[in-house]
């Protein structure tokens, strides 16, 4: 067995594309310490993962809309030293639009595609500068720059996510840290279930195998993205999309409305 690389927690880990990261990050030399609510599946890819590749893998029982147990994750984070990834895959989508959806249940969207995914960041994040590296995989959507697309709150909640990387990117790139934003299109996942719309219903050209997005996403880590949208074959799109926004920026507050409003100058008595 090769040395480690530290520990990679991964939330959401029990199956889909958080259980491929962990065979992916396991392969890669990485131990591992999966965070689901599901046990027997943890256990059951917890087995796997060891036998094969001869890491270190820990599991974790928690419901991150839970927050006791979203604390006890957080614990983790400060205290174990030897983590150094931290995958927010944790998550919940909605197909249904604003006047058919259950407000408690998008209440619930937001706790944990929003505030865990913040909490968990947070906590890891003093520990990462402390040491001077460490790695923040951020999994949002397409919707978060195409809200229109499928439930409103999911799309904001990951609009989140991507607003939320970009800030980190900022604040943490001169400290050795690594931040990632990945940006799934449709996948072929249990998500879908969960969201309303089973994915055979889907037009089998735009729904990616879990597999390919994860493998996708880690060449695009080690390209050095801190945007990935696997699906989206031109990166210059979203360079030009990037660069329009940032040249943007500096003319978004000022004194003055914009002429076109054609608002008279106040003149002061």
């Amino acid at each position: 067995m090769t040395q480690t690389k530290g520990t990679a927690l991964i939330t959401g880990a029990s199956t889909g594309i958080g259980a491929i990261y962990a065979d992916r990050l396991a392969k890669r030399g990485h131990d591992l310490i999966l965070v689901a609510r599901n046990k027997q599946r943890l256990a059951s890819l917890a087995r796997r993962l060891a036998n094969e590749t001869g890491r270190n893998v820990e599991t974790v029982e928690a419901d991150l809309t839970s927050p006791a147990d979203l604390r006890r994750v957080e614990n983790i984070l400060k205290t174990n030293a030897g983590i150094s990834v931290l995958v927010n895959n944790a998550g919940v989508g909605a197909a249904a639009p604003l006047v058919a959806s259950d407000v408690d249940k998008m209440e619930e969207m937001i706790r944990l595609n929003v505030t865990a995914l913040t909490r968990l960041t947070y906590a890891a994040v003093p520990g990462f500068v402390a040491r001077g590296n460490g790695t923040i995989i951020n999994i949002s959507s397409v919707v978060a720059i195409a809200p229109e697309v499928l439930n409103g709150v999911y799309g904001g909640s990951k609009a989140f996510v991507l607003a939320f990387s970009h800030s980190l990117v900022h604040e943490l790139a001169d400290k050795g840290i690594r931040v990632q934003a990945v940006l799934p299109g449709a996948t072929a996942t249990e998500f879908w279930d969960v969201a309303g719309t089973p994915v055979h219903q889907l037009p089998a050209q735009i729904v990616m195998s879990a597999d390919d997005l994860v493998d996708a996403a880690l060449a695009g880590l080690d390209l050095g993205e801190t945007v990935t949208i696997p699906s989206l074959p031109d990166k210059a799109e979203w360079d030009r999309h990037e660069a329009a926004r940032l040249a943007m920026s500096d003319r978004l507050s000022s004194a003055i409305p914009a002429p076109r409003y054609n608002l008279r100058k106040r003149v002061d008595a």
